[in-house]
């Protein structure tokens, strides 16, 4: 068990995030909690290190296919006439192509994330996955108003701007799959003995 104030997320600005100017943003947000970055790279993602980053388990896929029917439905459309199929393991595979489309179509900005409940506190901060249910306060909130039934019906990834490990395996392996372990500094914000 890691020590809550060693706690380590990673954090993605998005191609849509870094477009639009938000990379000062989201670090004055993390950096105003209390949490420190540890490391920083901006970089232009291949369809590779993309493939590597998302899951690839056949669970995973039909979910994300599952999800598209289940919203488009909700709002009476019919997937098949929408999306041209009604298999969820096959609209999960076109939804993670057009994530790489997404994830590839700028550069992006990554950075580890260390500091007291780092995970959870940084998943707060960015606010719920789909921008138009995020509250207000939150990046999403803030500075998206997308959603899954637009994403869908415009046959693209949601524009979120900001990707949060969600569990601390999920942050262990992003940490390692986008920087190696000369990349991650260690050190002490001058508040830390005050706060924590």
């Amino acid at each position: 068990m890691t020590n809550p104030k060693e706690e380590k997320t990673l954090l993605l600005i998005k191609p849509d995030g870094v477009k639009r100017g938000l990379i000062g943003e989201v670090i004055k947000r993390i950096e105003q909690r209390g949490l420190k970055i540890i490391a920083l790279k901006m970089l232009w993602p291949t369809r590779q290190q993309i493939d590597e980053h998302y899951p690839k388990d056949a669970t995973w896929i039909k979910r994300l296919g599952e999800k598209a029917i289940n919203n488009l439905q909700s709002f009476g459309y019919d997937p098949k006439e929408k999306l041209g199929k009604d298999d969820p393991e096959e609209i999960g595979q076109e939804i993670r192509e057009w994530l790489f489309n997404y994830m590839t179509s700028g550069p992006i900005v990554a950075m580890v994330i260390e500091g007291v409940y780092a995970i959870r506190m940084v998943r707060k901060i960015c606010g719920k996955t789909i921008p138009a249910e995020a509250e207000m306060g939150t990046i999403r909130g803030d500075y998206s108003c997308d959603g899954s039934l637009l994403a869908n019906l415009s046959k693209r990834a949601i524009h979120n701007l900001v990707h949060a490990s969600e569990t601390p395996e999920e942050a262990e392996k992003e940490i390692k799959h986008w920087f190696s372990l000369d990349e991650l500094y260690s050190y002490k914000r001058s508040e830390e003995d005050i706060m924590f």
